[in-house]
């Protein structure tokens, strides 16, 4: 069974600009950097970039949810650094808040409050 979420990749034509996009929107900057590949280490999680778009179409596959301590700011933030906002921050029960982004390669971003 299912144990935590150990990696979530976007996949990215344009590298370059994703690293960039990704490091100005963590504060962290990759362990890996390679033409082939860039991770991130976000708190024992791997966030990964793949410039391979082979099969792959640009847009909304799958979903993860990133927790977050602030998510109004958060969702604030990548907008101002170029995300579309796909889903108004929604209370989806008690403190849990959940929100939607797309970034600028179009990958939805899921992000999560109080859960």
């Amino acid at each position: 069974m299912f144990k935590k979420l150990r990696t979530v990749i976007y996949h990215s034509r344009d590298l370059q600009a994703a690293k960039e996009w990704y490091t100005q929107i963590t504060g962290i900057a990759p362990y890996f950097d390679e033409p082939f590949y860039v991770g991130f280490d976000i708190n024992g999680f791997e966030l990964g970039i793949d410039p391979d778009m082979t099969d792959i179409n640009e847009g909304n596959h799958s979903l993860a949810y990133w927790a977050v301590e602030d998510i109004e700011t958060v969702v604030q933030k990548m907008i101002a650094a170029g995300a579309l906002l796909i889903q108004e921050v929604t209370n989806v029960g008690g403190p849990t808040r959940v929100s939607i982004v797309k970034d600028p390669f179009g990958n939805h971003v899921g992000l999560i409050e109080g859960a």
